[in-house]
């Protein structure tokens, strides 16, 4: 899944690729990916793109003076830059995991592909004259690397929390933007375990992930920068330390990297780094082994 760092990538290329230029078509191509019908996705057509930005894990396109194509990739969501279409327009159904197609007007040839792989249609559109509309977006929390989340910010949030912090992290309606991939690489980093009450963190465990988070994010935001859609999976992939790495030596202490698999996902985390060296059951509800 698309997170922070990625869908930050996306929204830097689309405001080089996409802004200033005139839609010609939205094309969508699979009956879910529109989650909206008022306005219409045809008003779109005819208007120019003025600005795209990321909310949470979100790409908020701005058309024209008062429309926004807001997007959520979701788990096997991508955003495919074209800069040439065929003449011929495709067909919807079957097995393309092809979901929309947002073509430019001329003398542009090119637009975007909205594609999603997989059975499980959770790649979604909105068309709305606010942001806000979105009830995905309506209820983020605030924005990890912005200036106004501050430490006493982060601590506040994680008070009374009765949840484990794998949890917390990934909630969108407490921190925006961290999905499963970067609450691993947090946590390694700050030397946790994943199942910890976050409401048990100490004072310095609190300082310590605080500061992870915006350490992690940061890096990988930094290693995404300027890369081209089409390169932004690799490169998400090539800097992850523990997630997605079962198996591998963990790079800090050289033990090997665990895994907790659960109906519909996993986490990876190093014991000797975040677990005090047990392995953690894999189990939904887990508990260290004794």
């Amino acid at each position: 899944m698309p997170e922070l760092p990625e869908v930050e990538a996306l929204a830097d290329f689309l405001g080089e690729h996409l802004v200033g230029r005139e839609i010609a078509r939205v094309l969508p191509l699979a009956i879910s990916v529109l989650k909206t019908y008022d306005p219409p996705v045809n008003a779109l057509e005819g208007r120019t793109a003025t600005g795209v930005r990321r909310r949470g894990k979100f790409l908020d396109m701005t058309v024209g003076d008062d429309l926004h194509l807001c997007v959520h990739l979701a788990r096997a969501g991508w955003l495919q830059w074209k800069d040439s279409f065929p003449a011929k327009p495709p067909r919807p159904g079957g097995k393309n995991p092809l979901a929309l197609r947002v073509r430019l007007a001329a003398p542009e040839t090119g637009g975007f592909d909205l594609t999603e792989a997989g059975t499980q249609k959770k790649l979604a559109a909105y068309v709305v004259r606010d942001p806000a509309e979105v009830p995905g977006i309506a209820r983020l929390g605030p924005e990890p690397l912005d200036e106004a989340f501050t430490e006493d910010v982060f601590r506040e949030l994680l008070a009374g929390e009765r949840r484990q912090i794998k949890g917390v992290l990934r909630d969108q309606s407490t921190i925006a933007g961290i999905g499963n991939a970067y609450s691993d690489e947090i946590l390694h980093a700050a030397k946790l375990s994943p199942f910890k009450i976050a409401a048990k963190l100490t004072d310095e465990e609190m300082s310590v992930l605080y500061r992870a988070i915006g350490d992690t994010l940061r890096e990988a935001v930094e290693r995404s920068r300027g890369l081209a859609a089409g390169r932004l999976k690799a490169e998400k992939k090539s800097g992850l330390r523990v997630h997605g790495r079962k198996g591998e030596t963990c790079p800090v202490c050289g033990d090997t990297i665990r895994e907790v698999s659960f109906s519909d996902s996993a986490l990876q985390y190093c014991p000797t780094c975040q677990t005090g060296g047990k392995p953690l059951a894999d189990r939904r509800l887990s508990k260290l082994l004794k």
